[in-house]
């Protein structure tokens, strides 16, 4: 039996995993109370609100995949919020900005997380919603112990916080300094903001659906939409030192909602992978196993040399692939994408060493355009871009470390009602927070372009090109297994490699999440600064030596991270011969957690 760092969980009653213990417990308490799959992860998202807040917030996005019992058909819940009306590029030039800025009021799009926890609800939910968000309003409300990374981000941008974003300061710089690590942190605000959703929701009558529905009005035409009508005026620091009021309206949030469609799927090696269409980067993800299968048996092993070689390089097309051609207004298809034709041609791309430029496709014989700032990388031009302490980046560094980034859940219940989610967004180091509310809004914008044109062009109501990107997976027609990951650009790359290990090669759940990670860095990332590491493979120390020495002869620019830095895989499964359940979870960053029976 191969060595892992905890169990694969295995049961029969219902399983989760997520990036937060206490966010799983919540969730599975739910399970507990006779909920299912969905009560338990509209719990578990409020609850991740409050306790992974340099991770995720009430102000952020959240992309979801569902399979009920009663209808497996994946169907994709898109809470990624729309551009404002006023975000337009004559807005943008108007305040003398060439790009989005990385934080800060101007790089927000309209909230969409907590609308689509709540049209989950309200479609497939069971339970009251003050049995749901009991969790989050006492953890918010009583204090929860605060993650050791939590403290580090606010010290990170402690400064900023007095200077600038006084609001922050006076939230999470309680008696002048930041929070320590371990102690007990309450948001009375939020908490108030979540009673409040619980009053309109009780005095709606006790229909689950009809709760959900009337919290959903409170929060898009009520005091929610209100407090951030009223803060948009105001004037703020962001990441290259503008001072600029926002532009996200209360209009803005009245006029949102969250919606169901179709998710994209691919038939592959006996199951059914299920992502998000071109507006989320998950498309790529099926590229790259579509691509795996044209280069033969080898290269869909990622713990070989040639296997690993061969996903990196495919990475590397499907990437330069979601420069030219992702987004909300893309002129191409996802069956464009992945038309077997184009396919091989893509993979025939593939050769015996690393490549290092960007090399998009051309899906129906159309030219691929660039954005210029990536015009300017590819010509080694500077971008005149940096980073600093305000950009909520959600990145993780080569030792693990994060600044921003992403929370995950997925849920199974013993019906066979499946999950799969990935909240982000509204961090609190993206922008300012609104005192009455206890949060801020996110920074989701930065991924549009001010280019004319483009896929992922800036548009009002046009979705920013998101990096988050859950995955379902059936077979036969039936849900068979759910997993994701945090972590920017490198979410799907590392989902790669777990469905690598877990589908084609036989591991367990704990087992394929656990495995040596690795992941390149050779196209333009998504956020702030937006910077492109030609040729760079960072992988973690346990990869095999000799591999290693390989790769570097192929002449890929190598980057060690540590042991355990890379990857932060969620995963829940079902078979539905037996009714048994697993669950796994992540072991680096000493947060993620499974629970079942």
């Amino acid at each position: 039996m191969t060595f892992t760092t905890r169990p694969t969980l295995e049961g029969t009653f219902g399983m989760v995993s997520c990036t937060h213990w206490l966010a799983a417990q919540s969730a599975q308490r739910m399970l507990e109370l006779g909920g299912n799959a969905f009560d338990a992860a509209v719990a578990g998202g409020f609850v991740l609100h409050v306790v992974e807040p340099h991770l995720n917030g009430p102000g952020g996005d959240m992309p979801a995949i569902v399979a009920t019992a009663a209808d497996p058909t994946p169907r994709v819940l898109c809470g990624q919020g729309p551009a404002p009306a006023a975000a337009t590029p004559t807005a943008f030039a108007a305040m003398g900005l060439e790009h989005v800025p990385g934080s800060g009021p101007v790089a927000a799009a309209v909230p969409g997380a907590v609308d689509a926890w709540l049209l989950l609800l309200r479609d497939h939910g069971t339970l009251p919603l003050s049995t749901i968000l009991e969790p989050a309003i006492g953890y918010a409300r009583g204090g929860h112990p605060l993650l050791s990374r939590v403290a580090a981000t606010v010290t990170r941008v402690q400064d900023l916080f007095r200077d600038s974003w006084t609001t922050s300061a006076d939230l999470w710089l309680r008696g002048g300094a930041p929070p320590r690590a371990g102690e007990l942190f309450s948001n009375l605000a939020y908490a108030a903001v979540l009673a409040r959703l619980v009053d309109s929701a009780t005095a709606a009558g006790p229909d689950v659906s009809v709760q959900a529905q009337a919290a959903r009005d409170q929060w898009r035409h009520g005091f929610v939409a209100e407090a951030i009508d009223a803060f948009r005026s105001r004037q703020w620091r962001h990441s290259g030192g503008e001072v600029l009021p926002g532009l996200v309206s209360g209009a803005d949030l009245a006029a949102y909602t969250a919606t169901w469609e179709p998710a994209v799927v691919l038939d592959w090696h006996g199951v059914q992978v299920a992502k998000t269409g071109l507006w989320g980067q998950g498309p790529a993800l099926l590229q790259v196993l579509a691509m795996l299968d044209e280069l033969g048996l080898e290269a869909r092993d990622p713990d070989a040399a040639e296997g690993i070689h061969a996903v990196t390089e495919t990475w590397k097309l499907a990437m330069a692939d979601r420069e030219a051609w992702f987004g909300d207004r893309s002129p191409v298809s996802v069956e464009e994408l992945l038309d077997p034709g184009y396919i091989a041609a893509r993979a025939g791309l593939v050769g015996e060493r690393a490549d290092e430029d960007l090399r998009p496709g051309s899906p129906g014989g159309r030219e691929p355009r660039l954005a210029e700032h990536v015009r300017r990388i590819l010509e080694g031009v500077p971008s005149g871009r940096s980073a600093d302490v305000t950009t909520g980046e959600p990145t993780v560094g080569r030792d693990g470390s994060t600044q921003g980034d992403t929370c995950h859940i997925d849920v199974v219940d013993r019906w066979g009602n499946m999950i799969s989610a990935t909240p982000s967004g509204g961090w609190l180091q993206s922008s300012p927070t609104i005192p009455e509310l206890g949060f801020c809004l996110g920074s989701r914008s930065q991924m549009f372009w001010l280019d004319d044109g483009l896929p992922a062009s800036l548009s009002p109501g046009a979705r920013p090109r998101t990096t988050l990107t859950p995955t379902l997976v059936l077979r036969d027609g039936e849900q068979v297994l759910a997993c994701g990951s945090p972590g920017g650009d490198q979410q799907d790359q590392w989902q790669s490699l777990f469905l690598l290990r877990h589908l084609v090669g036989g591991m367990s759940l704990q087992e394929a999440i656990d495995a040596p990670n690795f992941h390149t860095t050779s196209f333009p990332g998504s956020f702030h600064p937006r910077e492109m590491e030609r040729g760079v493979l960072v992988v973690e120390d346990r990869i095999d030596v000799a591999a290693l020495e390989a790769l570097r002869t192929r002449g890929h620019r190598v980057e060690r991270g540590g042991p355990w830095s890379l990857g932060r895989m969620c995963a829940v499964s079902r078979d539905p011969r037996t009714g048994v359940l697993a669950a796994g979870a992540n072991p680096r960053g000493m947060q993620g957690y499974a629970v079942g029976r």
